[in-house]
């Protein structure tokens, strides 16, 4: 016996609306069940060649009454049907399970009852119907019906084409097919397959998943050229976003990687050259073939540093980039520093020209250097840096620490005391920078002095700090004491009347008091309303006692020390580099966690700097003497502090007044950048002589300002036309300033809309520029429009330039320019 339970519902709201129901059941199915029906107020009548007695019962006898009008077996037509005209008036029920499930399903077109008699399997789950449901409009087709429902397979709202694609293709990239076993299962895939077919012109007797990637992936190649020229649009647009969108960029990837192999892709561009790959980036080879090649140009030097920014630049927008972004640092920094080399001879003139050369350009030679190290050790993948690191390493030390260390030689030999007029003693550091500052009493002062922060790291980490906002910082330069280490240096920038070695050289006494260690040094502040912390119990302090402590205290000497305690042993003297990198985060922390004390005014500064190469020293780096005095209190590899010190050519010495120390110990530095050959830690990362890299030690002054600073840099769309005629359109945008400090990059993505509706791809561009040649800021994007833009044909759409809101996956819109669809399709999409 068939059940009711479906049925009665759908006849409470039909009496719920009229009091007459027609019910035909022509195959009788529910006939035996008629008695067990129990509405409320209806009476349920069967018709049984009875259709005028009871057509006047209804309208005569009982015009108000309910009544449920069953009948079995073939209707008959025309007139012959005497309840015509209340049928039509009332409309007929039929209890076919597929009606009953579009009228439950809210939907008005009757077309989609055959799709919802195919899928009985489908509809036997309430909670899939009910999913159904809620995606389903009443006007909906069956094509969209089937399209929602191939959704509620797949476990997710989104149901257009691309995103069951995909759903499927991310599944199919880990090595999973529940989802797709679903489509299978609801009897869905030969549509999906028909759909992949019609829209994106995939056709197979054998349709697959694995099948589909392959295909796909060999139109790209192919450059998606297809007969007529856009049968292939869709599938074109599609693809970019499949593998732009972080949903499914890592699937892409992982697939792109399965059909490179299966194609051999690597060994067909095995001889293309980097201009034929310029805009590729659909396997992960071509990034390396691109990334190999600039190497090698780069360490052949044939091709100029203006030639790799550019190329540098243009693969930002690639989707291996993540990969190779370090790969491109390392290029991009060696690029630049061995072009500055090739056009440098280090003359220098005067004692003043080689401190103030230093810190104007060849500062950047050290900084490019560490910047390429430690790019190139970070990068997953170096195999085409080897030749350029060696082409780094050999002019670095053999073009640069060499012949600058002995071209400086000669100034320093030429030293009778060791002063400048061009910067200012280290020693003086209390009386030039904090003593100004402190002198009324009304303001702080913070000092954070960071150990072996040479000069070209606390430029970098200026120009980090100018991109916080509200924060400037000034970057100048003292001269460093001899000799250039922690004991001394440190002592230098206290309070001091007098600096002096104590008997056997450590530790250093200021004014008669050792200075080592925080205590010793708060001691020295204390007259002065200072006081001395090391960086570690800054960052540990909540906001409050730092406060406290903070107000308490005139100046703040803050001790870091992350960069020498790493490069002052050998078992770590070679991630000096990674230590650096530390500590621009450490120091950004702490000047913020500063600021957020009410200290408006910081000083970053080092006790000295320090000489570092990556490869083991030769021979010629080491001293061949040794040396020799009545005492020899301190020997290490850049200095000796000693009595009756005997000179020797290979040494500078000086007498400890030379050198502003009130005590007896002479100094002597090998010269250049020469090591003395010692037993004991590394000699890679050494410091304490008198190089350049040494004794240019930097100040940096940092403020924090009431009112935002910091801006995006501004972008320009500059429309040649207002027309497209074509498939496509070519747009041109132009960054209207260099970025650099409180300018700040731009990314925005470029779409053509038709109201609300995208009908293009959406590439996403970035303007980080900072040239300051205008001809280095212009950017080129290609807008595809879709297949959906046909039936805009000579309408207006706007090009709508938009930026993601911060912190969340929204956009907005950032300028806007319209444009008239004026297209003949009889020569569209000619590319």
């Amino acid at each position: 016996m068939s059940s009711l339970t479906s049925i009665l519902p759908h006849l409470e709201e039909r009496f719920a609306q009229q009091r007459l129901v027609f019910w035909h059941d022509s195959d009788g199915e529910y006939a035996d069940e008629l008695s067990v029906i129990n509405l409320p107020e209806v009476t349920v009548v069967e018709i049984s060649n009875n259709e005028y007695a009871l057509k006047y019962r209804m309208l005569k006898q009982e015009p108000k009454a309910k009544f449920l009008v069953y009948r079995q077996g073939a209707v008959p037509t025309g007139i012959t049907n005497w309840l015509l005209d209340l049928e039509l008036a009332y409309g007929v029920f039929t209890a076919d399970r597929a009606s009953l499930l579009r009228h439950d399903l809210g939907l008005k077109d009757e077309g989609t009852e055959p799709v919802l008699s195919a899928h009985t399997l489908f509809f036997r789950s309430g909670k899939r119907t009910d999913a159904l449901k809620i995606l389903l409009d009443a006007g909906d087709s069956a094509d969209r019906v089937q399209e929602k429902m191939c959704a509620v397979a797949l476990g997710q709202r989104e149901y257009s084409l691309l995103e069951l694609t995909r759903t499927l293709l991310v599944e199919h990239a880990s090595g999973l097919d529940s989802r797709y076993k679903s489509l299978e299962e609801y009897d869905l895939l030969d549509f999906y397959w028909a759909r992949v077919a019609k829209d994106y012109g995939y056709k197979a007797d054998q349709a697959s998943v694995e099948s589909f990637v392959l295909w796909m992936f060999r139109q790209a190649m192919n450059g998606f050229k297809g007969d007529p020229p856009e049968a292939l649009r869709t599938i074109q647009l599609d693809f970019a976003s499949l593998r732009n969108d972080r949903r499914s960029e890592s699937a892409l990837k992982t697939l792109a990687g399965r059909v490179a192999e299966d194609v051999n892709y690597a060994d067909l561009i095995q001889d293309a050259d980097i201009a034929s790959l310029a805009d590729n980036d659909l396997f992960k080879q071509v990034e390396q073939r691109i990334a190999s090649g600039l190497a090698r140009q780069v360490a052949e030097r044939t091709i100029s540093d203006r030639e790799v920014t550019g190329v540098i630049h243009n693969r930002q927008s690639s989707i291996w980039m993540d990969d190779y972004r370090d790969v491109y640092k390392a290029i991009g920094a060696a690029s630049k520093l061995l072009s500055s080399l090739a056009a440098e001879d280090f003359e220098i003139s005067t004692f003043d020209e080689g401190l103030q050369q230093y810190r104007q350009k060849w500062f950047h030679v050290d900084q490019l250097y560490r910047q390429f190290q430690l790019a190139a050790r970070k990068s997953n993948d170096n195999r085409g840096l080897e030749t350029l690191r060696d082409e780094v390493e050999n002019h670095y030390v053999n073009k640069f620490l060499f012949p600058l260390g002995a071209a400086w030689q000669h100034q320093v030999d030429a030293v009778e005391i060791w002063r400048s007029d061009a910067l200012r003693p280290q020693s003086s550091f209390y009386r030039d920078r904090v003593e100004p500052i402190i002198r009324s009493g009304t303001k702080k002062l913070v000092v954070i002095i960071s150990d072996a922060m040479r000069y070209e790291i606390a430029d970098e980490f200026g120009a980090r700090i100018r991109k916080e906002d509200r924060f400037e910082a000034e970057l100048d330069a003292m001269l460093g004491v001899l000799p250039s280490y922690t004991q001394l240096g440190m002592a230098a920038l206290l309070p001091h009347q007098t600096l002096a070695h104590s008997q056997g050289g450590d530790p250093v006494i200021v004014d008669g008091c050792r200075s080592d260690g925080t205590a010793n040094r708060s001691k020295i502040l204390e007259p002065i309303g200072g006081y001395a912390i090391p960086a570690e119990d800054v960052l540990s302090m909540n906001n409050r006692e730092l406060k406290q402590l903070y107000t308490e205290h005139q100046v703040f000497y803050v001790y870091h020390n992350e960069i020498d305690a790493a490069g002052d042993k050998a078992v770590s003297e070679k991630t000096v580099f990674e230590a650096t990198e530390a500590t621009f985060d450490t120091l950004t922390k702490l000047v913020k966690k500063l600021a957020s004390a009410n200290a408006t005014n910081i000083l970053v500064t080092a006790d000295h700097g320090f000489l570092y190469q990556d490869s083991a020293l030769s021979d010629a780096g080491y001293l061949s003497a040794k040396p020799q005095g009545d005492e020899l209190a301190v020997i290490k590899r850049r200095y000796i502090l000693g009595r009756g010190m005997k000179n020797d050519s290979a040494f500078k010495t000086f007498e400890p007044e030379q050198v502003g120390l009130a005590s007896d110990l002479q100094v002597q530095i090998p010269k250049s950048i020469l090591r003395l050959s010692l037993a004991g830690p590394g000699s890679r990362y050494v410091h304490g002589g008198a190089a350049l890299q040494e004794i240019v030690v930097p100040v940096l002054a940092i403020n924090k300002k009431r009112k935002s600073d910091i801006r995006q840099v501004g972008v320009e769309l500059l429309p040649e036309t207002d027309k497209i005629t074509t498939g496509q359109l070519v747009i041109k945008l132009y960054q209207n300033e260099p970025v650099n400090g409180k300018v700040l990059s731009r990314t925005l993505r470029a779409g053509l809309y038709m109201g609300n509706e995208l009908i293009s791809n959406q590439p996403v561009l970035t303007f980080d520029r900072q040239s300051t040649d205008v001809r280095d800021r212009y950017q080129s994007a290609q807008l595809l429009l879709s297949r959906e833009a046909d039936k805009f044909n000579n309408r207006s759409a706007e090009l709508r330039l938009e930026e993601r809101i911060a912190g969340t996956d929204q956009w907005r819109v950032y300028q806007r320019a319209a444009y008239t669809l004026r297209r003949s399709f009889t020569t569209d999409f000619d590319f």
